[in-house]
């Protein structure tokens, strides 16, 4: 009986977690939309109904409607899963790591340099293209993961300059050793350097995706089941608890940095080798790394919701040239990504608010 009700609580405790965790997520995208229906309402001159059917037709189409939409729907999702997870890896641990970005963008020219490297077998070739990513993106985040441990340095400036250093490094090789000529990118990647696309080469998925879906549970065990993974979140909810209790809090935010990177550049390295074989010249950011920000919030920083909210991200953003088939503007997609960020984010600064406050209230007692 005692049995029983130990399981029941148990059970009921569970249940209790996960609505809580996805709650704030759900109502974040339900008001994203309903803020949207009247930007269309007022676009088109619709009522609410119809506004109502004539966004989730049009994002439906762009998403699931058709054979070819759901193709680039699941890969706009490929490098979000990615991005999303180097976020959430940095998140868990405290710390806020916006150059993922540029992370992203040196997975891409590692991709891109050594996909260029003949004479070498194709399943080795794909190895070192994705390892190359792994290598560039990990040491790239070292940097202000190092100065971050060692000076104390904010994670967010030194990032922010790595990803403005980043694009300025690819654009170098773009416009130089690698270019292409008469266009604005570099060579394509030769085809043993290629990720197998399993529709066909004519279609752009690719094995890359399998490969986040697989990275996705690779990182949920690292983080849950590891000594490792309970370092780095200690880390991330109280350091200085944490290195009273014997972690080595400098140690752990170096590895989270690199941990993360090395996510972000793999991403990147899959980007090049599965959907564009070929690096642009960059006159702004690819956004993936920035929009992975989005992502890893609205997943709560929880490996499994980044597939979620990856998909959400990548349907929103393939929907968005299908809107303009209905007459509507394809920035309601941001409008909507936008809203969610900022409802997700109130959830963040409210709990901030409770935690601060529980802390005075014990340090006042």
């Amino acid at each position: 009986m005692t049995s029983n009700n130990t399981k029941n609580a148990v059970n009921k405790r569970y249940i209790q977690n996960a609505i809580d965790v996805l709650m704030f997520p759900l109502i974040a995208i339900v008001l994203g939309l309903f803020v949207a229906v009247f930007f269309v309402m007022w676009a088109k001159n619709l009522g609410f109904f119809d506004g109502v059917a004539t966004l989730f037709s049009a994002i439906w189409e762009g998403t699931f409607g058709k054979r070819a939409n759901f193709i680039e729907t699941l890969v706009a999702t490929t490098p979000l899963i990615f991005t999303g997870l180097a976020h959430s890896v940095a998140f868990r641990t405290g710390l806020f790591n916006i150059g993922v970005e540029g992370q992203f963008i040196m997975g891409m020219l590692a991709a891109a340099l050594i996909g260029l490297i003949p004479g070498i077998p194709s399943f080795i070739h794909v190895i070192l293209v994705l390892l190359g990513g792994v290598i560039f993106g990990a040491v790239w985040a070292a940097i202000p993961g190092y100065l971050k441990a060692k000076v104390g340095t904010n994670e967010v400036v030194n990032t922010i300059m790595m990803n403005f250093i980043a694009m300025n490094v690819s654009n170098y090789f773009v416009k130089g050793p690698i270019h292409r000529e008469g266009s604005a990118s570099s060579k394509m990647i030769l085809e043993s350097a290629q990720l197998y696309r399993f529709l066909g080469p004519s279609e752009r998925v690719n094995i890359g995706l399998f490969i986040g879906l697989v990275l996705i549970f690779v990182i949920y065990w690292l983080l849950w089941k590891t000594t490792i993974g309970y370092e780095l979140r200690a880390v991330g909810l109280n350091r200085h608890a944490a290195e009273y209790g014997g972690i080595n809090s400098k140690k752990n935010i170096v590895l989270a940095m690199v941990i993360s990177g090395a996510i972000a550049g793999l991403g990147g390295a899959v980007h090049v080798a599965g959907t564009i074989h070929k690096v642009h010249q960059l006159v702004g950011f690819t956004n993936y790394g920035f929009d992975g920000i989005a992502v890893a919030l609205l997943a709560k920083s929880h490996p499994i919701g980044v597939l979620f909210s990856s998909l959400l991200f990548g349907g929103l953003n393939s929907s968005a040239r299908i809107l303009q088939k209905y007459r509507i503007p394809k920035q309601i997609v941001y409008i909507i990504q936008g809203i969610i960020i900022i409802f997700v984010a109130a959830d963040y600064i409210y709990k901030w608010f409770k935690e601060k406050k529980k802390k005075e209230a014990i340090k006042n007692a």
